[in-house]
């Protein structure tokens, strides 16, 4: 990749702060130990918390912060470097050496990375007053890629550690927005998730979704399932898909677009009723390497589980399914009852 901040990305990225990506995974499975293309690989095993199923951050004793290692875009991935600059914008608000906390500190680390400054009064979640933080990013998917705009779906965990040593394991899902510029895209804004409070009861149902050991969700997701903000016939699909595979999701609803990118129809996500899912049974579907029958095989049998909406990186047969540039990095399922 051609990045002219490529240099003091590196700088900040080793010399100041630790963040972005690696090491350990939610919804109760290991991370693979043998990464596929694009997906992050471990350099040590966390010594803080796991990350939190969603709700309420898990919080530890005095440890040491996780290392993490840095995402890298796959070889599959459509315009991978819209997908970096996204990265290193959330990586750079999300995690900090000591002492690097505060809104001004942020302005300075993004301003070495030819950044807005003034993006970092939009970290929301991102932000902490913790002195110390490292960040996961677990998967960067587009929620949408034209000619000229980009949304790109950052995935996180994130790790911050207290004066008195205590971490804190938490994490979101933001949503960049990018416009083609020469010589980089540039990013115009960004919107952090806000799943909500934890519900006061959940559903037998949904508290089978988090403890099953075959679905694996990001903290932002998690936490949309404890918020009950998730239909339940997304989570029945979810059961019957994981019955003879694993899955890793990335969106269920927060940080998703509002409208489907680039349209004015709402998307099926902000509602509740739409699931993407980046990895089935260890491998990445953006991967040219992850067998094409594998994916396909998940896209039928989503449709099978009731979704009137499969998009996915192959065009298939029926009316139920599409395929564009958005979709080659991930499988949508869209739900309307």
């Amino acid at each position: 990749m051609n990045d002219p901040y490529a240099m003091s990305r590196r700088a900040v990225l080793l010399g100041v702060a630790t963040v972005a990506t690696g090491c350990s995974s939610s919804g109760g499975r290991t991370a693979t130990s043998t990464p596929t293309s694009g997906t992050p690989a471990a350099t040590a095993a966390p010594t803080g918390p796991a990350p939190p199923s969603g709700g309420t951050p898990a919080t530890t004793t005095p440890s040491a912060l996780p290392t993490v290692t840095a995402w890298a875009p796959d070889p599959g991935d459509v315009q991978p470097q819209v997908k970096q600059r996204a990265v290193t914008l959330v990586s750079a608000l999300g995690a900090w050496p000591p002492g690097g906390q505060g809104p001004e500190a942020a302005r300075a680390r993004l301003a070495v990375l030819g950044f807005d400054p003034e993006l970092a009064d939009r970290a929301g979640s991102l932000s902490s007053p913790a002195p110390e933080a490292v960040l996961e990013v677990v998967d960067a998917q587009y929620g949408g890629i034209l000619d000229d705009t980009a949304s790109v779906l950052v995935v996180c965990r994130r790790w911050t550690r207290a004066e008195d040593g205590t971490v804190t394991a938490d994490g979101s899902t933001v949503d960049v927005r990018l416009s083609r510029a020469t010589p980089v895209w540039t990013v115009t804004t960004l919107y952090p998730s806000d799943p909500g409070p934890a519900a006061a009861s959940l559903s037998a149902q949904a508290s089978r979704i988090l403890a099953d050991s075959r679905i694996t969700l990001p903290p932002a997701a998690a936490a949309d399932v404890r918020a009950g903000a998730v239909h339940a016939s997304v989570l029945t699909a979810l059961e019957t898909l994981a019955a003879d595979r694993t899955i890793d999701v990335s969106i269920l609803r927060s940080g998703h677009p509002i409208n489907v990118f680039g349209t004015n129809r709402p998307s099926d996500h902000p509602r509740g009723r739409a699931v993407d899912v980046w990895r089935i049974d260890g491998r990445s579907v953006v991967d040219p390497t992850t067998p094409r029958a594998l994916v396909e095989g998940f896209m039928r049998a989503g449709a099978a589980a009731g979704s009137y909406n499969v998009g996915g990186p192959y065009q298939l047969s029926g009316a139920a399914f599409f395929s564009d540039p958005t979709h080659r990095d991930h499988v949508h399922l869209g739900f309307t009852t």
